[in-house]
Parts: structure tokens; sequence; C-alpha cells
């Protein structure tokens, strides 16, 4: 008999009037829109523009959610496109299926557009994200759980997830990995939050940071799912990504520490006050004309004579009114 154990939805829809309201769906949305406020939060204490996040996310989400899509079924193209399988439900993402590495490395693309349109560069950007990019990985993870998806191999652990029977799954107990990545990530929000205050991160680094210690959970939480995916030399697909991906990650730390050490002073340009700098030019300039116009004055009271003396001392230095010159 089973004492204890993580129970799973009986469905992963539920309805609200006529609309229905997909479990997966509704944890990508609640992560996004938390990684919105802790990146505005963020980029505005760095020196950032409050709204300049958001302008930038009009690009990125999208970009990330398309990307995503694209890694999951390119990855999995079985599900969609073997036989006796219906190609449309590649498009029907509210289902579950968004591979991370996708999603940020397009999302990237996205977020490098948005940056240049505020023209401000991407680094900086990359690394008020980092940190709500994994929360609301943490959330999103938890679709996973609406679904009954994605986990690990059976246990009897107390905090072992209840699947029950269903398409493509047996009942029974098995690892949360859903859960373990979730407190992973945010294990990884507290790590980059605290090196980037410890060691004044910076020119991207937080984002490496970021990268390099989800793919080393991801690596061992990888090892332990049991659900279908291509293999390489006997590894998991993701789990390869997994390595290479920390690999660059961890070689764009120590270069950039070393080519560009420190953090920006600046992350986005007040664009506003340089305009007065350069009109504060012009009255210097023009300045000069009325020293010429002294010095033709000078010159034309010495041709003048003792009339201009005297017409100059005729007034008043008390009152500033004209005497009588006789």
């Amino acid at each position: 008999m089973d004492l204890a154990y993580i129970p799973s939805p009986s469905t992963g829809v539920l309805h609200i009037g006529p609309l229905p309201l997909r479990g997966y769906a509704f944890a990508i949305l609640v992560g996004l829109f938390v990684a919105l406020w802790i990146v505005n939060r963020r980029w505005v204490a760095r020196g950032g523009k409050p709204g300049t996040t958001t302008d930038i996310a009009v690009w990125a989400v999208p970009f990330g959610l398309l990307g995503g899509r694209l890694y999951h079924v390119i990855t999995d193209y079985q599900l969609y496109f073997g036989e006796g399988r219906d190609w449309v439900d590649a498009f029907k993402i509210w289902e579950g299926g968004l591979g991370i590495w996708g999603a940020v490395m397009l999302g990237a693309v996205g977020a490098w557009i948005g940056c240049r349109r505020r023209g401000i560069a991407l680094p900086p950007y990359a690394d008020a994200l980092a940190p709500a990019l994994a929360v609301a990985q943490a959330i999103g993870r938890w679709g996973n759980w609406f679904n009954q998806e994605l986990y690990g191999r059976s246990t009897d652990l107390p905090w072992a997830l209840k699947i029950s029977e269903g398409p493509n799954r047996e009942a029974g107990l098995y690892h949360p990995t859903f859960l373990y990545e979730s407190l992973w990530c945010l294990g990884v929000a507290a790590l980059v939050i605290w090196a980037e205050r410890r060691f004044k991160l910076g020119h991207g680094r937080v984002f490496a940071l970021y990268v390099a210690a989800y793919c080393a959970g991801r690596g061992w939480i990888e090892y332990m799912r049991v659900d279908e995916a291509h293999h390489i030399l006997g590894l998991r697909l993701n789990l390869w990504t997994s390595m290479i991906i920390f690999l660059l990650a961890v070689v764009y730390l120590v270069v950039s520490s070393k080519l560009r050490p420190g953090r920006e002073e600046i992350v986005e340009p007040d664009k506003d006050a340089v305009e007065p700098d350069k009109d504060a030019v012009e009255p210097d300039k023009d300045a000069v004309v009325p020293a010429k116009d002294a010095d033709a004055g000078e010159a034309a009271e010495k041709e003048s004579g003792p009339v201009a003396v005297t017409t100059a001392k005729a007034e008043d230095p008390v009152s500033g009114a004209a005497k009588d010159g006789s």
C-alpha cells in the first residue's frame, strides 16, 4: 500500500463556462508574467527605463514560443509525422511540447531585434533576464504535471508522482522530474542573483552562469526520464545538448571575464539628455560675436576723442540717471 505520493490531476483542462482553461497553458502564462515583472524591476534597478523590457518582450516572447515549439517538433518528429500520426497536432502547443533550448535560442534573436530597436546592447538585458527566465521555467514545469508527462523512472519514495493510465503511459509511481527541475530552476535563480552581486558580473556573464547552472541540473534530470526520446551513442539527445551548451557557457564565462572584466555602468543611454548638451554648444559660438562688436566700439571711442569720454562720465554712478553736462 502506498502511504505517500504526489497525486496527478485527473484532467489537464478546467472549464470556466464555455471557456476551457488548460493547465499547461496556464502555467506557461503565469511564468511569463512573473518573468516580465522580475526583469523589469531588475532592469530599472540597473539604471534602465521602465517599459523597455516590455517593448523587448513583444519580440522575444513570440520568437521564444516559436523556437521552443520548433525544437520539440523537430527532435520528436515521430510524434507528429510517423505512421498513424496527425501532422496537425504539431500546432497544438496547448497540449504540451516546448523545448527550452529552442525557446532560448530563437528568443534571443527576438530579444536582439527588440534591443536594436531600443538602441541598447543585448548582454545587459540578458543579464537582467537570467533569473527571471529561471523562475519562469520553474513555474512552467508545472504544466507537465497537469499533462502527466515527462516523469522519471519508477520509485517508491514518499514524494513519488502517481501517474494514471493513459495513451503511451502506464499507471504507477514515478520520479517527479517536473518537480526536480522546478526546484532546480529556483536554485539557479538564487545562485545567479547572489553571484551577480558578489562578483559584479556583467557583459552577459550572468546569463552565461544561468545557462551553465541550468544545464548541469538538466543533465542529471534528463538521465532519469523514461519518456520516448532519440538517443545518440546511448545517451538521450537532450543530454548531449545539455553537455554541449554547458561547455559553451563556461567558455564564454572564462573568455569574457578576461576580455571585459566588471560590468556595464550604463545599460540604457539617456537619449533625451544628449540633445541639450549639443544645443548648449551653440550659445558659446554666438558669444564670440558681441566680443567683436565691443572691440569695434572701443576703436570708435578712440576716434571720437574727448567728446565720447565726456558723455560716458555724465552718468550718475548711484542713480543711473544722466547729469546735466553744463
